[in-house]
């Protein structure tokens, strides 16, 4: 017979999310939001810092602020997407309503566009819609 021996658990793997900000407050709002929906959540309040704690993996999907000093959104997501082209990453900003810049990000919208736990929907949809299937099993 195939399929779970009687008596097993199936393991609910928690999706992993950077989200990257210089602003802390909204920061921890994010984090709060999205962990107690079940995401593990790792935050990071520099372009830098966040680069560095995603080179080192498990990652699922990238949240990033586009106006910080140093290492911009924007300049994060190209190099996010060198690292790793088939992470979802969802550029946002509450001081820019349309970003008409090149970039790689796979979603860009404004702060407050949406709730913080629509984001992982949002990047499967998206995911889905270039990948011609659901890369990210919710």
């Amino acid at each position: 017979m195939g399929g779970q021996a009687a008596g097993s658990k199936i393991m609910n793997v928690k999706k992993t999310i950077l989200c990257v900000d210089d602003n802390e407050q909204s920061l921890s709002i994010r984090k709060l939001m999205l962990a107690t929906r079940g995401y593990r959540v790792i935050v990071c309040t520099t372009g830098e810092e966040a680069l560095e704690v995603f080179r080192r993996g498990g990652i699922d999907l990238v949240l990033t602020d586009l106006m910080m000093p140093g290492l911009d959104g924007n300049e994060l997501v190209t190099r996010i997407k060198q690292v790793s082209p088939e992470t979802p990453v969802i550029l946002f900003s509450g001081k820019v309503a349309i970003y008409d810049q090149n970039t790689q990000a796979d979603i860009f919208c404004q702060k407050g566009y949406m709730r913080p736990w629509n984001y992982w929907s949002e990047s499967r949809c998206c995911s889905s819609a270039s990948a011609g299937q659901s890369a990210l099993p919710a």
